[in-house]
């Protein structure tokens, strides 16, 4: 082995070491973000009901973008695959937490990348404050209440998305009343 094969040998170790770094660094603020998502949830949903009441724009509904769609669209394609289970009451825990864990994906890509007016942006946090109320109890996080519950709470949220928001072809999903 000449120096020259013991230079690259540290190179390569050396950019092996940084690109492991970069990774970590890049897991760590994916797990900020996540526990700040968490924190605004919490603070919202401690503040939102009182200090944000579910409003019109002017008589219309409020514009949209895209992550708040694509994010919405993905929760409500969720819920709805698996309303059949919970209607039959046939889905496991671990069902419930799969479920849980893609509404909590969704709602932090929509909080990290949406951008709406403010005012609809307060109108927003008052339907995602309680769509995350429901997934806390689809969860188990509230051992008072069932599962299902929390389903029936999502897609009460999903309604009213759709009544405040202008999403072309919005359809929210349909429990049995």
């Amino acid at each position: 082995m000449n120096c020259h094969d013991t230079h690259d040998t540290t190179g390569t170790s050396i950019r092996i070491r940084r690109s492991l770094g970069a990774m970590l660094a890049a897991a760590v603020l994916t797990a900020g973000a996540l526990a700040g998502t968490a924190a605004w949830a919490a603070a919202e949903h401690s503040h939102g009901h009182d200090a944000h009441a579910l409003e019109l724009n002017a008589g219309k509904k409020w514009a949209t973008d895209d992550p708040l769609r694509q994010g919405m669209t993905k929760i409500r394609d969720a819920v709805d695959a698996k309303l059949p289970a919970v209607h039959r009451g046939k889905m496991s825990t671990a069902q419930y937490a799969a479920l849980g864990g893609e509404i909590d994906a969704q709602i932090a890509h929509i909080v990290q990348n949406c951008k709406l007016d403010p005012k609809a942006d307060e109108v927003l946090h008052v339907i995602l404050a309680d769509l995350m109320e429901g997934n806390e109890i689809l969860q188990g996080k509230k051992a008072k209440q069932k599962r299902s519950a929390g389903v029936v709470k999502i897609v009460h949220s999903l309604e009213q998305y759709g009544n405040y928001f202008d999403h072309p072809g919005w359809k929210a999903p349909q429990v049995a009343r």
